[in-house]
């Protein structure tokens, strides 16, 4: 059965923590009309010296409960500052989410990119 890209969407931004601990999301997507390709970058230039972040992302393999997929525990600085989700084939209804919990240090602006296509049979 082939398939084909049948949209592709580009979400660019940054998000703050509001609390050392607090738990805050970057990103995140709804059901999609059909299966899609996912990918992205964040950046963590601003990380300093005294700085740990973690970065979680959580899929909903059954299509209705989040769970936890992978998670990164980084303290800055950072070198190289980009951090690259690599493309990974997503169900239409596995609702990914990545999230940044900033654990110490002065909060700081996460800036990311994320990059979905849908794909559909032709």
């Amino acid at each position: 059965m082939p398939v084909r890209i049948k949209s592709k969407t580009r979400v660019q931004g940054s998000v703050t923590p509001t609390a050392i601990g607090e738990e805050t999301t970057v990103f995140s997507l709804d059901n999609q009309s059909d299966d899609f390709i996912l990918e992205g970058f964040i950046s963590l230039r601003e990380l300093a010296q005294g700085d740990e972040v973690i970065l979680r992302m959580y899929i909903a393999v059954d299509g209705s409960t989040s769970e936890l997929a992978d998670e990164i525990k980084l303290t800055g600085p950072i070198t190289p500052s980009v951090l690259r989700v690599p493309a990974m084939t997503l169900a239409y209804n596995s609702k990914p989410r990545v999230t940044v919990t900033q654990t110490s240090g002065t909060l700081r602006t996460i800036r990311f990119t994320f990059i979905y296509q849908v794909m559909e049979v032709i």
